[in-house]
């Protein structure tokens, strides 16, 4: 017989699932909008070719740089914004700000409009912390390995289709580059109708504490019972995180002060990376997405000097669409499968670098198109991959409401590597180095990854087994003593006199 306790759950699951599912689609659809961009694979031989006549030297040192520089400037002030405004006004604004991006594409020519250009793309997206904050502000942290994959895998369906609309228009429409500029024009432009009907979310991380601490406890009021059967499947020391959270949150003001913000961000910070396995998994996120923004921003124009598009016809489009989908594929089954991350982790995270390093090698040594395009396509998928894992796993290890500190934090460590790299080995104010010495770089920095999480995971190995040695030692002495009490207690039996 079931329990009413957990009939009444069950009830509640169905009903309470109807509101999770109107924001979610919408974010699905705000997503496919967003990411489908047409002109995205050919956008450094659109910006080389005769539309835009810019120099190599011109896009790559001068132009693409300001995208990470806006990108680092804006994360931690868009944030705040995020947090302050409820995620969605953000989301608008990142809408906007892709429209203005693709506007600037269509008509400007200059370098400096084109740096114009790069520093409101760089706003669109540093506000993508709003959209997965959103997603996990409305949906229960049971959830999120689900929804994580659902979200990320229909946004790069839509960059999979957009590339291959691209590359289709080009090879076999023969249509001129300048039309996927308005093409993905228009997409932004559908994209930005989307966030106007997402529902406000009660839940502030920082601001506004009091109005989301009471709706907090009002969702907690009927939940009593259900409580009592996750504290029976496990569940105790996330419901007692929950519950520290609820009490921290009671003692902040409704309405912070920026210095208050600081120091509760300080406090949460410290708290969030004191877990072993999330720092771990934000480690490799922030190394990694910092080598990754690298090699795809530069990609085609490592292409470009490979197979010059003005001499022979490039497969870009296909290109992005095979590893996008690919990595859309992987993002999906990963969202299903059950594997015990926390053993197998910094194994994965070794394995799965040394393929990128291999990967990116490969594309810089060989200089051969086809090389260089397979090797693209096994880079991407398998850091969409791991990303997906590492979203999922370090929302996992985190209450709802830190979620949008710790991917900021991650991201700000990433876009701060990436500046640092980008200042040295790309503008033309540092090294300025010639795009295959920049990619052989790149090479050297995921094999370095590789081999941190090498040394981490076999330190974990070692202290895993003193761990099992001491257990064994334990038990076996644990065994001994009781030998030894027993053959006590059986002598003195023996020894009491018979009646």
């Amino acid at each position: 017989m079931i329990p009413e306790c957990c009939s009444y759950r069950e009830g509640q699951a169905v009903v309470m699932s109807q509101p999770w599912l109107y924001p979610t689609i919408l974010l699905c659809i705000y997503g496919f909008f967003c990411s489908h961009r047409p002109l995205e694979p050919f956008l450094t031989p659109f910006l080389m070719g005769p539309d835009k006549n810019l120099t190599e030297t011109e896009v790559v040192n001068e132009i693409y740089p300001f995208w990470t520089y806006s990108y680092l400037v804006l994360l931690f002030p868009v944030f705040l914004a995020t947090d302050y405004l409820c995620y969605k006004p953000v989301l608008i604004v990142q809408a906007a700000s892709l429209i203005v991006t693709y506007a600037l594409l269509v008509k400007a020519k200059t370098v400096p409009a084109m740096q114009l250009l790069e520093f409101f793309f760089g706003l669109a997206t540093a506000t993508e912390v709003a959209y997965y904050s959103y997603i996990y502000s409305v949906v229960e942290p049971s959830h999120y390995q689900r929804v994580t994959g659902l979200c990320r895998s229909v946004t790069l369906l839509g960059s999979a289709i957009g590339s291959l609309t691209g590359q289709i228009l080009v090879s076999v429409a023969q249509l001129p580059l300048f039309y996927l500029s308005v093409i993905t024009l228009v997409s932004s432009c559908l994209a930005f109708v989307a966030p106007w009907f997402l529902p406000m979310p009660g839940k502030s991380l920082f601001f506004h504490n009091s109005e989301a601490n009471s709706q907090d406890e009002a969702a907690l009021e009927p939940m009593n019972c259900s409580q009592l059967v996750e504290k029976s499947k496990d569940q105790g020391s996330k419901s007692q995180a929950h519950a520290d959270e609820r009490t921290t949150l009671k003692d902040r003001t409704s309405h912070s002060g920026f210095l208050e913000v600081f120091k509760m961000l300080w406090t949460d910070f410290l708290q969030c990376y004191s877990s072993s396995t999330l720092l771990a998994w934000s480690v490799w996120w922030a190394l990694s997405t910092c080598g990754y923004f690298q090699v795809v921003n530069y990609a085609q124009a490592l292409w470009e000097k490979i197979l010059p598009s003005n001499d022979f016809e490039i497969y870009n489009g296909y290109v992005e669409t095979i590893s996008t989908l690919l990595g859309a594929f992987a993002a999906f089954v990963v969202s299903f499968a059950k594997v015990p991350w926390e053993v197998w982790g910094e194994l994965a995270l070794c394995s799965f670098s040394v393929v990128i390093a291999v990967c990116v090698y490969l594309m810089d040594t060989i200089r051969n198109i086809w090389v260089c395009y397979t090797s693209y396509v096994v880079f991407r998928a398998s850091y969409m991959l791991l990303i997906t894992i590492a979203t999922f796993q370090i929302a996992a290890n985190l209450s709802m409401k830190r979620y949008a500190l710790v991917f900021g934090v991650n991201t700000f460590i990433a876009l701060l590597l990436q500046t640092l790299l980008t200042l040295i080995v790309v503008d033309s104010a540092g090294l300025g180095l010639d795009i295959f010495l920049q990619f052989l770089i790149y090479a050297s920095y995921f094999a370095a990854v590789a081999g941190i999480f090498f040394i981490a995971g076999l330190c974990k190995l070692i202290k895993s087994r003193r761990s099992s040695e001491l257990a064994d030692r334990g038990q076996n002495k644990s065994i001994k003593v009781s030998t030894e009490e027993d053959a006590t207690v059986s002598k003195d039996i023996q020894d009491i006199p018979k009646a």
